[in-house]
């Protein structure tokens, strides 16, 4: 079985930790990535729709400080995309 990933454009973003913390429970509570929900939200943006609530984002995101932490990552993102979509 072949798993094709459309063509994606990479986007580093600066968020505190906590918020970055915050974010990562609830996008797993609901069953999500942080990724899938800036996605989500990106998506809506270039639509016409929810900017109040994406400007609201942007704006805790450009105040952000945040890194992926001391240990840094131990995943690649081909690695949980084959994981979450090809199984």
């Amino acid at each position: 079985m072949t798993c094709a990933r459309p063509p994606a454009v990479e986007l580093t973003l600066s968020i505190e930790e906590e918020t970055l913390r915050r974010a990562r429970v609830r996008a797993a509570e609901e069953g999500a990535s942080v990724n899938a929900v800036v996605r989500g939200f990106l998506e809506s943006y270039a639509a016409g729709g929810q900017a109040a609530a994406l400007s609201s984002f942007l704006s805790s995101a450009a105040e952000s400080r945040a890194g992926s932490g001391g240990g840094g990552r131990s995943w690649t993102r081909d690695e949980l995309y084959a994981e979450r979509i090809c199984g």
